[in-house]
C-alpha cells in the first residue's frame, strides 16, 4: 500500500503550482512536504483525495488511480485516507460527541459511543466532553477533537495540511507529537504539509521540499541536513 505520484502537473491559469513531479510515499512513513507558500504543498494534498485532478500525470493510492475515478469511486477511494486540515471545521451546533460521530455509518449506536470514545482516548481526551460544543473548548482542543472525527472511520492514510496553525508553541509541540504517536500507534501512513522545519526533523521518515513547482530535495532527515540548496539551509537556520 502506498501512494505514488507519476509525472503529475498542475496549473491555475499561466502559473504551473506542481510540473511533472513523481514520488512515492512508503507504507507507514510520515514524510513532510515542506516548501514556501504557494509552491504546491496544499495542493498536493487535494490532488490525493481528488479535491484537485492533475492536468497531467496520474496519483495512485493503492490500487486507486485518483484523477481517473467518478464520484463514486473517489468516495469508496476517500475512504482510506483522512484529510486534517488547518482550521478544526466542527460543525458548531453538534456537540463534541455528535462531531467525532458524523462519519460513521452502518454499525449501532452502541458500537458508536465506543468508537467515539476510543477515538477521542487517542488524541487524549475523554467522554466529559462529550457535551460540550466547540466553542465551549479552547482551539487546541478543538484541534484535537478535529483529528479524532478524522480517525474515526479507520482511514489508512493520515494527511495533514498544516496542522498547527494557530498554536502556541506548547500546542503546536502536543500536536506534533501526537501526529508521531498516531502514526506508530495505528501503523498509518501520514503526510504533514508544514513550514515546520524544526518538526519535520524531530519527527519524519522523510522530508519532501517543493520549490518553483519541482521536487528541490527528497531525502531521510540526515540527507535533508546535508543538503546544499539555499532554500533548505534558510529552512534549517529557522529550526536551530
Amino acid at each position: 500500500m502506498s501512494i505514488i505520484f507519476d509525472g503529475v502537473s498542475k496549473a491555475f491559469g499561466p502559473k504551473k503550482i506542481l510540473d511533472r513531479v513523481s514520488f512515492t510515499v512508503n507504507t507507514g512513513e510520515i514524510m513532510f512536504i515542506l516548501g514556501k507558500s504557494g509552491m504546491g504543498k496544499s495542493v498536493t494534498l487535494k490532488n490525493i483525495v481528488g479535491l484537485l485532478k492533475p492536468d497531467a500525470g496520474d496519483v495512485h493510492v493503492e490500487h486507486f488511480t485518483i484523477n481517473k475515478l467518478d464520484e463514486e469511486g473517489l468516495e469508496e477511494a476517500r475512504k482510506v485516507c483522512g484529510m486534517v486540515f488547518q482550521h478544526p471545521a466542527l460543525l458548531d451546533s453538534l456537540t463534541v460527541y455528535e462531531n467525532v460521530a458524523f462519519g460513521l455509518r452502518g454499525i449501532s449506536a452502541e458500537k458508536v459511543k465506543e468508537r467515539v470514545r476510543e477515538c477521542l482516548g487517542l488524541v487524549h481526551l475523554d467522554e466529559s466532553i462529550f457535551s460540550r460544543k466547540p466553542p465551549e473548548i479552547s482551539y487546541g482542543m478543538q484541534k484535537r477533537v478535529s483529528l479524532a472525527r478524522t480517525l474515526a472511520p479507520g482511514p489508512r492514510y493520515l494527511l495533514f495540511d498544516e496542522p498547527t496553525t494557530g498554536l502556541d508553541p506548547i500546542t503546536t509541540n502536543a500536536v506534533n507529537e501526537l501526529i508521531f504517536e498516531l502514526s506508530r500507534r495505528l501503523k498509518v501512513t501520514s503526510i504533514v504539509v508544514s513550514h515546520d522545519m524544526g518538526c519535520a526533523l524531530r519527527i519524519a521518515d522523510r522530508i519532501l521540499v517543493l520549490d518553483q513547482g519541482h521536487i528541490l530535495a527528497l531525502g531521510t532527515v540526515d540527507e535533508i541536513k546535508r543538503h546544499p540548496a539555499e532554500l533548505i539551509r534558510d529552512f534549517l537556520r529557522e529550526a536551530i
